[in-house]
């Protein structure tokens, strides 16, 4: 983390060691596959209310992602609030209401036909939480003093896999809403300018009826993904 004037290298012996032998290993990480095999992006809520120290937690493990310069350039924000969720789905739905009417082009809105969306979005106003992450395209010190951030949509991306991955470790469901362009977000959560929200994530129990696209489970073969040189 940048801090002006404080930056210096210290080692540290490595804290913790999780390490398994290879035979628990392997069980550990094929029992974790297939767990997350049944994750799924749902939406479809329930109005069951959510612990907001649930969503703290699944927070705080999204903030230990790793990131460039250990600069940690995200900022979360919970919001359980009914009327700022409305307001973001009023916002949502009118960018969205451009999208399927032209804006996106043929091919990609075709590539989405088989997922079912579409300009309504009642999950951001059913799910109990939704958490609007956020990138910093600068980082500011103390003193208001500007600083570069490295390799921001990356490091923001591996804790908002991490953040989807522990709402699934609680039990919970969500859905990965990228609504483009959000230049609306920064100024309804209170962010500064220099942050841009690149994704809502409502957070909740499925409701009774949940479904989800029969396409979703249709995924690549392990040979298409993954190459061994060994």
């Amino acid at each position: 983390m940048f801090k002006k004037g404080e930056v210096s290298y210290k080692p540290l012996p490595l804290p913790d060691r999780v390490q398994l032998p290879d035979a628990e290993a392997l069980k550990a990480v094929e029992a974790f596959r297939d767990y997350m095999r049944k994750r799924h992006s749902v939406r479809d809520y329930s109005d069951r209310p959510v612990p907001k120290e649930i969503i703290t937690a699944c927070i705080e493990a999204a903030a230990t992602a790793p990131s460039g310069a250990n600069h940690q350039p995200w900022h979360f924000v919970a919001i359980a609030n009914p009327e700022m969720k409305a307001r973001i789905r009023e916002a949502a739905e009118e960018e969205e209401r451009d999208f399927y009417a032209g804006g996106a082009g043929d091919e990609w809105l075709a590539a989405l036909e088989p997922i079912g969306t579409g300009v309504s979005k009642p999950h951001l106003t059913t799910a109990p939480w939704l958490i609007v992450v956020f990138a910093q395209r600068y980082g500011l010190t103390g003193d208001q003093e500007r600083y570069k951030n490295y390799y921001v949509p990356e490091s923001v991306g591996i804790a908002t896999g991490m953040l989807i991955t522990a709402i699934h470790h609680a039990g919970l469901v969500c859905l990965e809403h990228t609504p483009n362009p959000m230049k609306f977000l920064p100024a309804l959560c209170g962010r500064p300018a220099h942050e841009k929200g690149v994704m809502i994530i409502p957070v909740g129990w499925p409701a009774e009826e949940a479904t989800v696209p029969a396409v979703a489970k249709m995924k690549k073969p392990l040979e298409e993904v993954m190459s061994v040189f060994e």
